[in-house]
């Protein structure tokens, strides 16, 4: 039996999808890359969620593309296989015995679970590395470190092919080299700011395990201007693990992303509310314009 409360909640949820209207519109034909990590790759409920946001992007015209991270399983395999990790500056050396297994988990095992939690959810999904069809090309990015790759050429042809046959892709963050011998780890914030870049994304999403970037007074800063964030850099204010991220946001911006939002994975439908309710989710950075773009604009 219906009660007064259960018509209050279901009105609610239409009022909320009227007001999603002109964000759908908005965003009808626009391509997201999406950068998936942290907690949520390794719990089921969290994966399926955001599995079933990813579909609903794509069912509602958004051309949504998934990239991964993977570091808490590729920890694992290497301790399973007695594969001792070294560290310059903090970093992991990546020499050629740690690349295979980076390769393995990431392509294997990491892509596929994601693949399948999206087909699961209704969606036509495929996995494929930086490797595939050259989508990535990668040089040292320090040689100390090993092969741990900084993208210099990206071919993304293979992505806008399976926009049109309406797949949505899932990239695992494996590069070529020049070489083609080589195989480059690359992060997984690097390799997700250079496709978005490369595909002129209209929005790069930072899925992260903090709510966004933080002012002085550990207030999340809503919206930044790529001024504002170098400015928070220099101060200070952005540090630690903040800084790359911020960085790769930075970098997207100049290579043609309209904007970057740094957000809270752990947060229920984060992609959905920062997409299609105008209070959005964490920290956009973009160059001054208006949220919304006009209807006319191409």
């Amino acid at each position: 039996m219906r009660t007064q409360k259960m018509d209050r909640d279901w009105i609610a949820t239409a009022k909320t999808l009227s007001e999603a209207l002109p964000y759908l519109q908005r965003y009808s034909g626009a391509i997201v890359v999406v950068k998936f990590g942290g907690n949520a790759m390794g719990d089921a409920d969290a994966m399926a969620e955001f599995a079933r946001d990813v579909v609903l992007m794509r069912q509602v015209g958004v051309n949504p593309v998934v990239v991964h991270g993977g570091g808490p399983m590729i920890n694992e395999m290497l301790a399973k296989l007695g594969i001792k990790s070294e560290f310059v500056r903090g970093k992991r050396v990546t020499d050629k015995a740690t690349v295979e297994v980076v390769e393995m988990v990431l392509t294997g095992l990491v892509n596929k679970r994601i693949v399948q939690a999206i087909m699961d959810e209704g969606g036509r999904a495929v996995g494929l590395s930086g490797k595939d069809d050259d989508l990535m090309v990668a040089v040292a990015d320090d040689p100390e470190l090993g092969f741990v790759g900084r993208p210099v050429e990206m071919n993304v042809q293979v992505l806008r092919d399976m926009f049109s046959a309406g797949i949505i892709p899932v990239v695992a963050p494996v590069a070529t080299g020049m070489d083609p011998n080589e195989t480059f780890n690359v992060n997984g914030d690097t390799a997700a700011g250079a496709i978005a870049g490369a595909l002129k994304a209209d929005r790069l999403l930072l899925l992260t395990d903090v709510s966004g970037v933080k002012d002085a007074s550990g207030e999340v800063v809503t919206q930044l201007s790529p001024e504002q964030v170098r400015e928070m850099t220099a101060e200070g204010t952005i540090a630690g693990g903040m800084i790359p991220k911020t960085e790769t946001a930075l970098t997207a911006l100049e290579q043609g992303v309209r904007a970057v939002v740094i957000l809270d994975g752990r947060l229920p439908n984060a992609s959905l509310l920062e997409l299609f309710t105008e209070h959005g989710a964490g920290s956009i950075i973009r160059s001054s314009e208006s949220r919304m773009r006009p209807r006319n604009e191409t």
